[in-house]
């Protein structure tokens, strides 16, 4: 009997439970269509996966197909083998024009823009985009109603109002909003505005050399941030990156308003089942004195080893395609909550019906589209990505606990974010990513 082709493919658990059961039981799909290969998947925490892949690159060993979080988009490109070659092939050079491989349609053409273009450089599409999401707004419309409102804010003025009509309800929650105090939201704040974190347009027309995080947009976000708080309509937990404690606050109906993730979708319309309260999803309110600027994605996308043999890649290039066939990105979106890849599967699921009966799932990807091709919408490629995270909350828990300045505080932050991309660049210098800060991801 001919020995199978074996196909190594190291996948980024997001931990929630149960998350790599349906990706195990597609692999295994994908094997009895096509008994001459076996698809190796291993589960690597999203979080440690790029430092794994490093070191099974320096022992000459790494996976065919490797998971990067969005946020190590430029580590998956600096990347390097063990003899100093790049360590990934771009996945739109690999297939080559090709319209299907090894029988499987190829989809690249089909995905959606954003998420396409997120992974794009030079025009060409150097990942598959595999999870996708963005930034929403949650509202509780049972305590909306009853303050007065009748209408979902749409921007910062909008919802200032409503918090201040929220405050005035007899018996009403003891804050209106909250929010994770996390950089992907600072990053949606920025990109609303049309700003930029970093220089050559976000790292998308050459290596980011030099980051901005004291910007008019920045402080903007920053001091209306502090504005709510000062005013007592924003909850601070006083923790940062703090999903939980704001989802139960509003899950017990603490606040009116929740800015989160796109992928508490589902969670938190069975919250207000749960409790008894209507829950409005809507997309995240933008400053009224700027023109909106469009809004970024977060996730995950697979890249290709370089230098496999043509067997080896023809089946990870096959079992990527696979994997966001329509029907099971339609099947992935409808578990998961994650934005449907790819305008099939989106249709696939619009034609079954699912978005009249769970409109709130269209909304994340409504969003994504409504500004698509505004520079700051494509998200930004930096080195040690996490560090310039940690940077911006730590800067806005001191303007919020302590009573900073922001201009004074993101200054400060902006030469530690500097610091850590001069050294991440440092390292690639030498050969390659190496150090753990060029691996973190947040």
């Amino acid at each position: 009997m001919k020995s199978r082709t074996v196909v190594d493919v190291w996948l980024a658990d997001l931990t929630f439970p149960g998350y790599m059961d349906p990706l195990i039981r597609l692999g295994e799909a994908f094997e009895r269509a096509h008994p001459e290969y076996r698809i190796n998947i291993e589960g690597h925490h999203y979080r440690r996966i790029a430092e794994e892949v490093h070191h099974a690159a320096e022992r000459g060993r790494p996976p065919a197909v490797a998971e990067y979080y969005y946020s190590g988009t430029l580590a998956a490109r600096d990347a390097l083998t063990r003899d100093g070659r790049p360590l990934f092939t771009s996945v739109e050079k690999a297939v080559a024009g090709r319209k299907e491989i090894l029988g499987e349609p190829v989809v690249l053409d089909d995905i959606e823009p954003p998420l396409r273009d997120y992974y794009t450089y030079d025009g060409d599409l150097t990942s598959m985009p595999t999870v996708a999401t963005t930034s929403l707004l949650y509202t509780n419309t049972t305590l909306l109603n009853a303050a007065g409102v009748s209408r979902v804010p749409r921007t910062w003025n909008e919802l200032e109002a409503a918090c201040e009509a929220v405050a005035r309800l007899p018996q009403g929650p003891p804050h209106a909003v909250t929010w994770a105090n996390h950089g992907t939201l600072f990053q949606q704040a920025i990109a609303m505005q049309g700003g930029l974190l970093a220089d050559h347009g976000n790292g998308r027309s050459g290596r980011p050399l030099t980051v901005n995080l004291a910007s008019e947009e920045m402080l903007a976000w920053a001091r209306w941030w502090r504005r709510l708080h000062r005013e007592g309509h924003y909850l601070h937990s006083g923790k940062t990156a703090d999903w939980l404690g704001t989802f139960q606050a509003f899950a017990t109906q603490q606040v009116v308003f929740r800015f989160s993730s796109s992928i508490d979708v589902t969670n938190t319309v069975q919250a207000g089942e749960n409790g008894g309260f209507g829950v409005e999803v809507s997309r995240l309110p933008y400053n009224d004195d700027v023109p909106y600027g469009g809004n970024v994605i977060a996730g995950t996308s697979l890249w290709l080893a370089d230098g496999l043999d043509q067997a080896t890649q023809d089946g990870a290039l096959a079992f990527m395609q696979y994997l966001n066939s329509p029907a099971n990105a339609a099947e992935w979106h409808k578990s998961t909550s994650f934005i449907p890849i790819t305008r099939a599967s989106f249709d696939l699921l619009e034609g079954e019906g699912w978005f009249d009966k769970h409109p709130y799932h269209r909304v994340a990807g409504d969003q994504v589209n409504g500004a698509h091709g505004a520079p700051g919408s494509l998200g930004a490629l930096l080195g040690d990505f996490a560090g310039t995270h940690d940077a911006m909350t730590q800067a806005m828990d001191d303007v919020l606990s302590r009573g900073a300045d922001p201009a004074a505080r993101f200054a400060q932050a902006n030469e530690e974010a500097q610091r850590r991309l001069d050294r991440y660049h440092a390292d690639c210098r030498g050969p390659g990513p190496r150090g753990p800060h060029c691996f973190a991801v947040d």
